[in-house]
């Protein structure tokens, strides 16, 4: 009885909290607002400054350890109409808690990965029966502990890109024992249920068997399937269209999914600098019927050049040509056609596992692996540790480094929004920033997409339900505190 007083206290502290978003979950193949079941579209960018070489565990250091850092880039991403950020390598050991209120504040969410670019912190493609193991399974249960107490934690990569042409055949069976793991793990140590899923490589001949193998249902193994599918694509390049970027065979290729599908990484930069004009495609019809959105690769200037923004040894930044096209690339999205509810999708139920889909050289064997008993005791008792309970309010919100545009004129006057409550952010929150002039990257959202007046909007909602939406959660809070009262 004890824990159940626990939970149901915790509701009404999350409750009466001050925190922008609410948690999101899977329906079918849509992500939805776990309070108003109101249809969510990432609008993303990957985020890992200092690249995978950057990562260096113990070093008390990781991409979302500085707060500053954390301000600073969090308010350029919501000026830019960011929602969804994703995080490659990230040390468990180091409380994350200001940066994720930072984020959390500025309405972003977060998908993460629990691996990692070192030995044995991610699954090895040619012989993944050597890496599941304890030693890996406990970090990865540690990247769960600390995360999963933040309302802006959308989900988690079980792996990324690790099926292709050199994998060995099992590596989708060993996928699925991780995801199960996760997923079992959370069940048993998390207040809220949240997303697992895998982000796989554009690599065409295996695409469909990837998707086929890790989405059907398990009869025996229901938690191994995916939550959801990210795909990494690089195919639209330039001026290229809707059909030469093969958009239109991935729609076909996935038109009867039954769960999330959308870009985990994107943005071709054959051609410089990017206009991502895919952005028109990925947001509106036909693609919003089977894609969740994307994720734009990437944030800062590493040595592959992908960079929106050149952070500098003095921690200034110099915003790319980048930057300012995909800011009005987003801020012409049709944000209240994006959020509209899909009764269709929402409805559909996953497939029985059967050998017949898989016509590839992956394996056509469901068998999944038996799980450890040593990662059963992990997942029966826990990893151990203090971690983090939850967000924090951000009070401090002016930008305090230097941002310059691409011109090389300074950008002034940038503080992050903090949205009220159940707010996700959206292109047009944040329109800080002057350069004296209209100054570059300063188009206006769609007039369709936001409430009056250029506000804020809530999570795939009307301005005007955002109180009804308080008003739910506040009697949610008052109904919890009284059954608790009661025991």
């Amino acid at each position: 009885m004890v824990q159940v007083k626990s939970a149901l206290a915790a509701g009404v502290l999350l409750a009466s909290a001050a925190y922008a978003v609410t948690p999101v979950v899977v329906d079918g193949a849509d992500f939805v607002n776990a309070v108003s079941g109101a249809r969510f579209q990432m609008i993303g960018v990957a985020y890992q400054p200092g690249g995978s070489a950057g990562y260096n565990p113990g070093s008390g250091t990781d991409p979302l350890s500085d707060e500053a850092q954390c301000l600073r880039d969090a308010i350029l991403m919501q000026r830019a109409g960011i929602n969804t950020v994703r995080v490659y390598n990230l040390d468990p050991m180091i409380d994350h808690t200001p940066c994720m209120s930072i984020f959390n504040a500025a309405g972003i969410y977060m998908v993460l990965d629990v691996n990692s670019p070192l030995p044995n912190e991610s699954l090895n493609r040619a012989a993944p029966w050597e890496s599941y193991n304890e030693d890996y399974m406990n970090r990865v249960f540690q990247i769960v502990e600390a995360f999963k107490s933040f309302p802006n934690t959308l989900g988690f990569f079980s792996a990324n890109e690790v099926i292709n042409e050199e994998s060995d055949p099992s590596v989708p069976s060993y996928i699925r024992a991780v995801t199960r793991d996760i997923k079992d793990y959370i069940a048993s140590h998390s207040d809220r249920t949240i997303p697992v899923g895998y982000s796989a490589a554009d690599v065409r001949p295996l695409l469909a068997d990837t998707f086929n193998y890790l989405s059907c249902n398990l009869e025996a193994s229901a938690e191994s399937k995916m939550d959801f599918f990210g795909l990494n694509s690089y195919s639209w390049c330039g001026d290229a269209t809707f059909e030469t970027a093969g958009y239109n065979i991935l729609m076909e290729d996935f038109s009867s999914t039954t769960v999330p599908i959308f870009f985990s990484e994107y943005g071709c930069n054959e051609v410089e600098p990017r206009t991502f004009e895919e952005v028109g495609s990925i947001y509106s019809t036909p693609m919003t019927g089977v894609f969740s959105g994307g994720l734009v690769y990437e944030y800062t200037e590493e040595d592959n050049e992908y960079g929106l923004v050149t952070i500098n040894d003095d921690n200034s930044i110099d915003l790319s040509q980048d930057y300012v096209n995909l800011m009005d690339q987003f801020n012409q999205i049709d944000l209240t056609a994006l959020t509209q509810a899909n009764s269709t999708a929402t409805n559909l139920e996953a497939p029985t596992c059967e050998s017949s889909m898989i016509t590839s050289n992956l394996t056509n064997s469901f068998d999944i692996p038996e799980r450890l008993s040593e990662i059963s005791d992990l997942i029966n008792n826990g990893v151990g540790g203090t971690w983090p309970t939850g967000t924090t309010e951000v009070t401090n919100t002016a930008e305090v480094a230097t941002v310059r545009n691409p011109d090389g004129s300074e950008l002034t006057g940038l503080e992050l929004r903090v949205l009220p409550d159940d707010e996700s952010n959206l292109p047009g929150e944040n329109v800080s920033g002057t350069t004296g002039t209209a100054g570059p990257g300063t188009s206006t959202p769609s007039s369709t997409g936001t409430s009056s007046g250029g506000g804020s909007s809530p999570t795939g909602e009307s301005a005007a339900s955002s109180s009804k939406v308080n008003v739910d959660v506040l009697v949610l809070a008052a109904l919890a505190l009284g059954v608790w009262a009661q025991m």
